[in-house]
């Protein structure tokens, strides 16, 4: 059994995941990267695997676990967006998303809650997204999957607190990463119905993403995360989505929605 702490990341290939990675290997954990690319940061043990392929993200925790003997905290980062109204989405599309970004949170705390509880504890850190509390029009995918992942990360955390296996969230805003550029794009640009009002919405948002938070800001947070003793529930990255967050807790909804809509949907 090692002595060092292991750490699983899926998606560390790049961005959030691949800062993150970088960190807790220079911090002195054992760091393994599952995604369907490797890693390039040297020491990093990477997996390659379809993370949403639950059979082959199962074999990789068990050889993991097999191989350390222990598994300290999963970060679950991998995932996708995809932009486009509701109504012209492809549903294959949408659910192919889901099974990303929210069924392979789920089969990856499935597959390592019990390595966790027999070695006495451990963290698991989700990344959600300020869009799964704040709806962006034409994000309706992105924003249902990422708001599915902190309910489930709420629930999960009474229901493993009696192992000593601690759940967080982590909600980053817009952030400088190859993930804008990966979207997929669920429309058409000469859409008579709604492509130009998706055009302007995609454009905005993407200028701001690259012109956002750099990834090693939230890669930071979700180290303090997993060396705190009793992190936060939730964690969200910035001041200006902090104040958004306030904002949206304490405005009527509707209030909130309207000025949204004004910003992404005109």
């Amino acid at each position: 059994m090692t002595e060092k702490k292991v750490v699983i990341i899926t998606g560390a290939s790049k961005g959030i995941g691949f800062a993150t990675a970088k960190l807790f290997l220079n911090k002195g954990y054992v760091v393994y990267n599952l995604s369907r690319s490797a890693c390039v940061i040297p020491g990093v043990k990477s997996l390659v695997c379809d993370v949403a392929d639950k059979e082959a993200l199962k074999k990789n925790i068990d050889d993991i676990f097999e191989t350390e003997k222990r598994i300290d905290v999963l970060v679950n980062n991998a995932g996708a967006g995809i932009s486009g109204s509701v109504e012209k989405t492809i549903s294959d599309d949408a659910r192919r998303l889901f099974e990303l970004n929210f069924f392979t949170v789920f089969e990856a705390v499935k597959c390592t809650a019990p390595y966790m509880r027999s070695c006495g504890g451990g963290k698991i850190i989700n990344i959600g997204s300020v869009a799964g509390s704040m709806h962006v029009p034409f994000q309706a995918f992105y924003s249902a999957s990422k708001a599915a992942v902190e309910a489930l990360s709420n629930c999960l955390r009474g229901e493993l607190l009696p192992f000593n296996i601690k759940v967080t969230t982590i909600l980053p805003g817009d952030t400088k990463t190859s993930f804008t550029d990966s979207r997929e794009k669920a429309f058409i640009n000469d859409d008579p119905d709604y492509g130009s009002r998706i055009l302007r919405s995609i454009e905005l948002m993407e200028k701001d993403e690259r012109s956002g938070m750099s990834p090693i800001k939230t890669a930071e947070v979700i180290y303090k995360a997993a060396c705190c003793k009793n992190p936060k529930p939730l964690y969200t990255i910035g001041f200006k989505y902090k104040l958004f967050m306030l904002l949206n807790r304490i405005l009527p909804k509707r209030f909130v929605q309207y000025i949204l809509n004004e910003m992404y949907s005109r």
